[in-house]
C-alpha cells in the first residue's frame, strides 16, 4: 500500500490566523519544538460535519500550553471557529482535526521564553484506527516495554508532544511483534493505558478503569463513563494491577481515534467481546453521530 505523505497533499491548513495552501504550511528546522518537544496538540473527530466535544478539546489545548509554560494567542472560541473553517475549506464532514501549538525558532536552547507561539490546525479524512474486522473481534495487545512516568517527573496532565515518544516506541514494538497495540504500566507497576487510548476492564458485570493520576483523563474516557452510568452500569475508578487481568472477562480501550474498541488479548490473557462492551460501542457510536448537546458546532 502506497502512503500519501502528509506534507504533499491538496487542501488548506489554518496557520497563525488564516488558511494557507497545505504544502505551504512549513516551519524552520531550528524550531524549538522540534528540538525540545515544546508543543501541545489535540486530536478531534468530526462526524457529519460536527466536531465531537470541540470546546472541551480546545480548552484542553489551552490548558496544556499553560502547563508547558506558554500561552496560545487565541481564545477557545477562535480556535473552535478555526477548526470548522478548516473542515469547510477541505470539504470534510467525517474526518480528523489536529490543532497543534508550539514554540518557534527565535531562540535555540533549553530556555526559549521569548520564542513566538504558533498555532496550526489541519484536518483530513479519517479511516478506522483499527480495521472494522479487528474492532469487532477485539484487538491483540502486548505489554509495552516503557512505563508511564510519575507526575512529578513529567507534565502528565498535558497533551504534550514529548510524552508520546514512549508511546511511539511501544506501538512500534507491538506492531513489529504482530500485535495491534501495547498496554503500558505506570512507574508503580499499575495498569495505566494503551499507547494512545484509555483502558477499561469488565469484572463480574462492573466496569473498572485506572485512576488517571499520571496520564490523560481522556475526553472519550469521560464520555464512556457517563454512558455506562446512564445505562445503569457500575463504574469504578481505582488502581488496577496487571494480575487482575486473569479475573477480567471483557476489556476495551477508548480514545478519539480508537473510539470504543474491544480487546481480545493482552499477553497470555484472553477476553470476550461481551454484552457490556458491545453496548458501550453502540451507545458511543450513537452519541457522536447524534449532534445536539454531545457534539457542538461553531
Amino acid at each position: 500500500m502506497s502512503l500519501i505523505p502528509f506534507d504533499d497533499r491538496d487542501g488548506f491548513i489554518w496557520y497563525d490566523g488564516g488558511l494557507v495552501p497545505w504544502r505551504e504550511a512549513k516551519l524552520h528546522v531550528l524550531t524549538h519544538a522540534l528540538h525540545y518537544a515544546s508543543a501541545v496538540f489535540e486530536g478531534e473527530r468530526s462526524y457529519g460535519g460536527r466536531i465531537f466535544k470541540v470546546r472541551e478539546h480546545n480548552q484542553r489545548l489551552l490548558d496544556s500550553a499553560k502547563i508547558l509554560g506558554f500561552e496560545i494567542p487565541y481564545s477557545v472560541e477562535a480556535i473552535d471557529a478555526a477548526c470548522y473553517e478548516v473542515l469547510k475549506a477541505n470539504g470534510i464532514t467525517d474526518g480528523y482535526v489536529r490543532p497543534i501549538a508550539w514554540r518557534g525558532s527565535e531562540m535555540m536552547g533549553v530556555s526559549a521564553q521569548q520564542s513566538k507561539i504558533h498555532l496550526a490546525i489541519a484536518a483530513w479524512q479519517w479511516p478506522a484506527y483499527f480495521s472494522p474486522e479487528a474492532r469487532m473481534r477485539g484487538i491483540r495487545m502486548m505489554w509495552a516495554p516503557w512505563r508511564r512516568p510519575a507526575p512529578d517527573t513529567a507534565p502528565t496532565k498535558s497533551k504534550a508532544a514529548g510524552l508520546y515518544m514512549i508511546c511511539t516506541l511501544s506501538k512500534h514494538a507491538a506492531e513489529q511483534s504482530g500485535y495491534a497495540d501495547a498496554l503500558m504500566l505506570d512507574w508503580r507497576g499499575q495498569i495505566a493505558e494503551a499507547t494512545g487510548a484509555n483502558i477499561f476492564l469488565v469484572q463480574d458485570g462492573k466496569v473498572h478503569t485506572p485512576t488517571p493520576d499520571c496520564f490523560l483523563d481522556g475526553i472519550t474516557r469521560r464520555t464512556v463513563i457517563d454512558l455506562a452510568r446512564k445505562a445503569g452500569m457500575t463504574v469504578i475508578e481505582r488502581a488496577i494491577m496487571p494480575e487482575e487481568l486473569a479475573s477480567t472477562q471483557e476489556v476495551f480501550i477508548t480514545g478519539t481515534a480508537a473510539e470504543v474498541t474491544p480487546v481480545a488479548e493482552i499477553g497470555p490473557h484472553r477476553f470476550q467481546v461481551g454484552q457490556i462492551t458491545q453496548r458501550l460501542v453502540g451507545d458511543f457510536d450513537k452519541t457522536v453521530r447524534a449532534g445536539g448537546s454531545a457534539a457542538s458546532a461553531a
